[in-house]
């Protein structure tokens, strides 16, 4: 009796033996087909696009333009988010004064636009309302939040026109308030006008 009772038993799940060897089989593929993990194809700092001969406007609340910046090179890594510039220039206008134009050999663009940073020749060119009245300010890194019409440097920095030559480190420009400050050693030589 005990055994049909084994037979009987392997009988009644021999029906199952091929569920199992199914279930066992797909468990199996299903390990080997796994993608590879995306850590390692995060991490790479690869370029994404590149366009050459960029220019860009943004428009005030009125329609007229606001800023333009324009590069020579643009490129973007998507890892950090960071757009690279070569030759970056950017002119910002005014409706009540001539615009001021910003210059580098390089530059980066925060992820939103909003933060310029320009590094290496760095020039900062403001013209006046009468001819001769410009003032050129030269530096090696400037941050410039455009749209607000800031910019500052805790690098040395140069201001020049007609008459004067200022050398100074750090410095704040508001152009809202037409004003640029100076923050420390300060030194300059006036040239006064000859008649």
């Amino acid at each position: 009796m005990s055994r049909h009772t084994l037979t009987d038993r392997l009988r009644a799940w021999l029906p199952l033996a091929p569920l199992l060897l199914l279930l066992l089989g797909s468990y199996w593929l299903s390990l080997q087909v796994q993608p590879l993990p995306p850590a390692s194809a995060e991490l790479r700092h690869e370029v994404d696009f590149v366009v050459e001969r960029v220019r860009s406007t943004v428009l005030d609340p009125q329609g007229k333009p606001h800023f333009v910046i324009s590069t020579e090179k643009m490129w973007h890594f998507p890892d950090d988010d960071s757009t690279h510039l070569q030759q970056p220039h950017l002119t910002r206008y005014f409706s009540d004064r001539p615009p001021t134009e910003i210059s580098a050999l390089r530059g980066m663009l925060s992820s939103r636009g909003e933060d310029v940073f320009l590094q290496d020749g760095v020039e900062v060119l403001q013209r006046g309302e009468n001819a001769g009245r410009e003032r050129r300010l030269q530096t090696e890194y400037l941050h410039v939040q455009p749209d607000r019409g800031w910019a500052e440097t805790d690098q040395p920095v140069r201001v020049l026109d007609r008459h004067n030559l200022i050398d100074a480190v750090g410095m704040e420009l508001d152009e809202q308030a037409r004003t640029v400050k100076l923050l420390q050693h300060v030194r300059g030589r006036h040239e006064p006008v000859r008649p």
